[in-house]
């Protein structure tokens, strides 16, 4: 509010000074934390032990900034290195809703259209076979929605034998296997999660900024939204105390008791970071869903640098559904998950990569959002409505009631 002062022979009147305590308290009023935090506090806090998770946080966002958040367990358990607020998590598949941002900011910049066959910037990919007719109808629309029809994995390899590499770590690589791929359904008509589609994606943004993906990111997003602490591949010598290390839990000796190997912290994500490379604290994350909800009070600067970014226009495209097919209430926008909750249309993303897992979800309406993120998986057994992930998920998007 604007506060009028009123000066008296003798200093500030009665009603001056009012306004004036009234004007600070408003300032300096913190957001309030709704009470549904403390049930999502209360279910982390059991569900992590119960679920053998080594270590993992949750936090509540306003406006982007993280006003509750909880802590668990070992983010290095072999060194006795507790999870605290900088502790730096592996974000997996969140990474693609950057990767999309990318492309909008090209499309928006006149470089491409979101109806272009991918084909032009991609030529290879007319290598794929596919019985429903030309890879030129492939377009990059497509590919931001899971509806091009491109296999699920990078890898065929996918038994866990240890021999099997992590991920491919060339182009030459992913060129290599087109020839021996098809289009699993004809393009266009349904959803159907993939990687590799991402990967391409980022391609064609090379071969037209003349940038690695990688530094195009960090030029045209995490510098100007001011995420100093996210990056990929390996961790930078000044944040390597904070990273997490990762966990995963198998039941190899069919005793029922988990039995957990410690991965180490780094790896290697190859040519697959821009479907899934993003690495930061809890922090960062909170300062994107700051831009995703786009509240920035009367601060001027800070709105011009939201606008560079990405127009506030673009990012309502990027939320309109676009197919069906998810799970639940789930729908697709370009790469964001969809969720109606009530009278709310959140938007967000989950991951899992690595031993790494994490999902965020806010409203763009109130400059709510939720955090949460996990550095231990199961790989013996899918994800059910008992697992902590599932268990903290289900709390939290409470917050939005």
């Amino acid at each position: 509010m604007k506060s009028r002062f009123v000066l008296c022979r003798g200093g500030w009147s009665v009603v001056g000074l009012a306004l004036l305590l009234v004007g600070t308290a408003e300032a300096s009023a913190k957001p309030v934390v709704p009470p549904q935090w403390n049930k999502v506090a209360a279910t982390f806090d059991s569900a992590m032990p119960a679920d053998s998770m080594v270590g993992g946080s949750v936090a509540f966002v306003q406006d982007g900034k993280i006003i509750a958040h909880r802590e668990y367990g070992f983010a290095d358990r072999a060194h006795g290195v507790r999870v605290d607020p900088d502790t730096i998590f592996h974000w997996a598949s969140i990474t693609k809703t950057i990767n999309a941002i990318t492309v909008m900011q090209l499309r928006d910049r006149g470089l491409l259209s979101l109806n272009d066959p991918i084909t032009r910037y991609v030529p290879e990919l007319r290598q794929i076979h596919n019985p429903f007719g030309s890879m030129d109808a492939v377009t990059i629309r497509m590919l931001l929605t899971h509806t091009a029809g491109f296999q699920g994995s990078t890898w065929p390899y996918t038994s866990g034998a240890d021999w099997e590499p992590f991920e491919p770590t060339t182009w030459q690589q992913l060129v290599a296997m087109m020839p021996y791929q098809q289009i699993a359904f004809p393009p266009g008509t349904r959803f159907s999660y993939s990687n590799p589609a991402w990967i391409y994606l980022a391609h064609a943004l090379e071969g037209l900024t003349n940038d690695p993906w990688e530094y195009y990111v960090q030029k045209n997003v995490f510098a100007p939204l001011g995420m100093s602490r996210s990056y990929f591949g390996r961790t930078p010598p000044y944040l390597a105390a904070h990273r997490s290390s990762r966990y995963a839990n198998s039941d190899k000796e069919g005793s029922g008791t988990p039995v957990t190997q410690d991965l180490g912290g780094e790896f290697d994500p190859g040519i697959t970071i821009p479907n899934g490379g993003w690495n930061s604290p809890l922090a960062d994350v909170a300062t994107y869903i700051g831009f995703l909800t786009g509240n920035t009070g009367s601060d001027a600067q800070l709105k011009q640098r939201y606008e560079s970014v990405l127009k506030r226009a673009t990012l309502e495209e990027m939320w309109k559904p676009q197919a069906p097919g998810m799970e639940g209430n789930e729908n697709i926008g370009l790469a964001f998950f969809l969720e109606e909750h009530g009278k709310h249309h959140l938007v967000g993303h989950t991951g899992s990569q690595g031993g790494f897992t994490a999902f965020f979800y806010c409203d763009p309406a109130t400059g709510r959002g939720v955090i949460a993120a996990f550095n231990t998986n199961h790989t013996t057994r899918p994800r059910t409505e008992s697992s902590a992930f599932v268990k903290i998920k289900e709390q939290a998007m409470k917050l939005f009631d």
